[in-house]
């Protein structure tokens, strides 16, 4: 079994990172239509599932990126923390980023993904 690049787990972390937000977003939603306004449980059957997927995969992807880019331990805890928190895992995918913890390590030298795909 071959496993994903370095680059592309950081693409599909940036990408849940958003995803988990935008889902923590409609299950808030859902949830202020059920206990709120008491109109309807819909929403939080359906954005429940589906926030509870994004949480899952955006915690995974983080623990891959702990082992692939050798996180210090106190930022694999901040990835953690971030996703209980609303909108949080968009704060710390900015953060990572903005101080190197996504970037691809080249030797000395890191490197963005896109950069590591495009052969730079």
């Amino acid at each position: 079994m071959k496993l994903p690049s370095t680059a592309a787990m950081i693409r599909v972390f940036r990408g849940l990172a958003i995803a988990e937000a935008f889902s923590w977003a409609a299950l808030l939603t859902g949830m202020v239509l059920k206990w709120v306004t008491r109109t309807t449980e819909l929403g939080v059957e359906v954005a429940g599932p589906i926030h509870g997927a994004f949480f899952i995969g955006y915690a995974i992807a983080a623990l891959s990126l702990w082992a692939m880019l050798r996180w210090p331990f106190k930022v694999a805890v901040l990835a953690g923390v971030s996703a209980v928190f609303p909108f949080a895992t968009v704060w710390f995918e900015r953060w990572a980023g903005r101080r190197g913890y996504l970037a691809v390590q080249v030797g000395d030298a890191a490197r963005t993904p896109a950069q590591e795909t495009a052969g730079v």
